[in-house]
C-alpha cells in the first residue's frame, strides 16, 4: 500500500480539496492522490496534487496530462529542482516536461512522488522543501480544513 502524502503543515491559506486513488481488490491500493487548493505565492489561486503510486500505475501522469505511466525519458538526468522533506529526509524532485503545469517527480521508499501545480507559477511553492506526512501513520492528530472538492480529480 502506498503513502497518502499531505504537506503538513499547509502552507498559509491552503485547504485540503480531496482524495482519490489507484488500484483494485486484488491488488490494493497502488496509487493515492490528495488534492489541495490555495494562494498561488506568485499572486491568484492555485491547485496543487501529490501523488505516490507504485511504478507502473500512471495516476500521477495521468493527473499531470502527461502520456505513458512513469515521468519518461531523460527524467532525472540532471541535478533535482526541488525537494520535499519526509520524515526529517529530504527526497529530490525534478521537473517534468509539461504544458500548464508545474510538475515534479521524484521517488520515496520505493514509490513515484509525483507534485503538480497549477498554474506553472505556482511551482514557486517549492523554493523550500515542502514538509510531507502519511496520512497513513495513526498517531497523528491533523484537524485538516476542508475546501470545495477539487475540479483537478476524476469524477
Amino acid at each position: 500500500m502506498v503513502p497518502v502524502w499531505l504537506p503538513w503543515p499547509l502552507p498559509q491559506g491552503w485547504l485540503v480539496c480531496g482524495f482519490t486513488g489507484a488500484g483494485d481488490e486484488r491488488t490494493g491500493t497502488r496509487g493515492s492522490a490528495v488534492a489541495l487548493s490555495g494562494p498561488n505565492p506568485l499572486g491568484g489561486p492555485a491547485d496543487l496534487l501529490i501523488v505516490a503510486e507504485d511504478p507502473g500505475v500512471g495516476l500521477g501522469a495521468g493527473l499531470a496530462g502527461l502520456p505513458g505511466p512513469d515521468p519518461g525519458d531523460g527524467f532525472a538526468d540532471g541535478q533535482p529542482n526541488a525537494t520535499v522533506k519526509v520524515a526529517n529526509h529530504e527526497a529530490p524532485l525534478w521537473l517534468v516536461e509539461s504544458d500548464h503545469e508545474a510538475v515534479f517527480a521524484g521517488e520515496v521508499a520505493g514509490s513515484w512522488l509525483w507534485v503538480v501545480l497549477w498554474p506553472d507559477t505556482a511551482g514557486a511553492l517549492l523554493v523550500e522543501p515542502l514538509p510531507l506526512r502519511d496520512l497513513r501513520n495513526r498517531e497523528l492528530d491533523l484537524d485538516l480544513p476542508f475546501g470545495a472538492l477539487s475540479p483537478r480529480l476524476p469524477g
